[in-house]
């Protein structure tokens, strides 16, 4: 029998005019919108661009999308991502924005927090008719801890179980040890809601190294986002203090885990003199309590799972992305796990089970 599959990472494509068509007047100068500019697909903030990527061949078409000549038209319209799932042998997805996610580029607080929910009320309306299929995953803003908090309770009204802020957190913005974030996490413990560090989330520039092996430098170092974000709110003891709150880091690979949990509880022992503030658990108890990670190809995270938990490896196929699995998911799924000692009920546990879980999917196949 098929195991139930949930992609933990998957974007919709937003219609172009998604903030200039709501935000108010006095906010338009700071809106987010795509162009085309000299043969690239533009992404502004304001007249700042903040993104681009080549248009033409292999690379992308007029709405930014990466067409590596596997038409992806589900990321615009859901019947065809339907298709495109069911082609893909994918049951379920956590949706993730492609426009918004360079929200954290706005530098004006008010702007933010209303471009934010302006994302999350389409997003919220767009997939409402589909919730069996697929996971929305809310915009916090981060300029303002007491709006993103404000945004939490009115997300998980709405139905929301999962909310993003960025995996770096911008200039000005404090770190993930600062205890301004303390009621933030606190209220998403208490409401259900799982907070998203996505990749390249609050970055200043997507691609900084510019010289040779630019290309794997740039998108393997995105771990590393991950990996600060994650000792600084385990060592600070944010989360410690609010076991209720869950993370999860999308798109970062999960590998890593198990060694930056041996690491914290190396550090956790061998300097306990210095360790400030004294944390009631050990790190790697943090980990396998509240910390999940989302993954394409690691085999070695599956490898590891005795330190991690397996219920921490969600799977991930990152459609309609270039560098994603579609169409070929079952092949990689079946190298993840090509000789490998693993149960029946871990596999389909990582594939889609921790994930439905999680986020707390209503599909009648999870009660077959």
């Amino acid at each position: 029998m098929k195991p139930f599959i949930f992609s933990a990472d998957a974007h919709v494509t937003e219609p172009l005019d998604i903030f200039t068509s709501a935000l108010p007047e006095s906010m338009m100068h700071r809106a987010i919108t795509m162009t085309p500019v000299d043969g690239f697909v533009c992404s502004k903030v304001g007249d700042k661009i903040v993104h681009r990527i080549k248009m033409g061949g292999e690379r992308a078409d007029e709405t930014g999308m990466h067409e590596p000549g596997e038409k992806r038209s589900g990321s615009h319209h859901i019947d065809r991502r339907i298709a495109d799932m069911e082609r893909d042998g994918v049951d379920a997805e956590l949706i993730f924005p492609s426009l918004g996610l360079i929200i954290y580029f706005i530098e004006e607080a008010d702007v933010e927090a209303e471009s934010c929910r302006i994302y999350n009320n389409w997003c919220h309306s767009h997939f409402s008719q589909n919730l069996d299929r697929f996971v929305p995953s809310a915009i916090l803003p981060c300029r303002d801890v007491n709006e993103a908090i404000k945004e939490i309770d009115r997300v998980a009204d709405i139905g929301y179980t999962a909310a993003m802020l960025p995996v770096v957190t911008p200039a000005g913005v404090p770190k993930y040890n600062d205890p301004v974030w303390e009621p933030l996490f606190a209220k998403a413990g208490e409401r259900g809601v799982v907070i998203i560090l996505h990749a390249g989330t609050g970055l200043e520039d997507f691609a900084p190294e510019r010289g040779a092996g630019g290309a794997i430098i740039n998108y393997t170092r995105l771990m590393c986002d991950a990996q600060e974000a994650i000792y600084y709110l385990v060592g600070s003891g944010i989360l410690d203090r609010n076991p209720k709150a869950k993370v999860a880091c999308i798109e970062t690979g999960a590998s890593w885990l198990a060694g930056l949990a041996e690491r914290m509880d190396e550090v956790f022992d061998a300097h306990s003199f210095f360790v400030r503030p004294k944390l009631a658990r050990r790190p790697s108890e943090i980990v396998r309590d509240q910390i999940y990670c989302s993954f394409q190809h690691d085999k070695a995270c599956v490898l590891s799972r005795e330190i991690t938990g397996v219920q921490a490896l969600l799977w991930a196929s990152d459609y309609p992305h270039m560098e994603g699995t579609f169409p070929h998911s079952q092949k990689v799924i079946k190298h993840i796990f090509d000789g490998v000692d693993i149960s029946d009920e871990d596999k389909a546990a990582i594939l889609g089970l921790n994930a439905a879980k999680l986020f707390r999917l209503k599909n009648d196949a999870l009660n077959r």
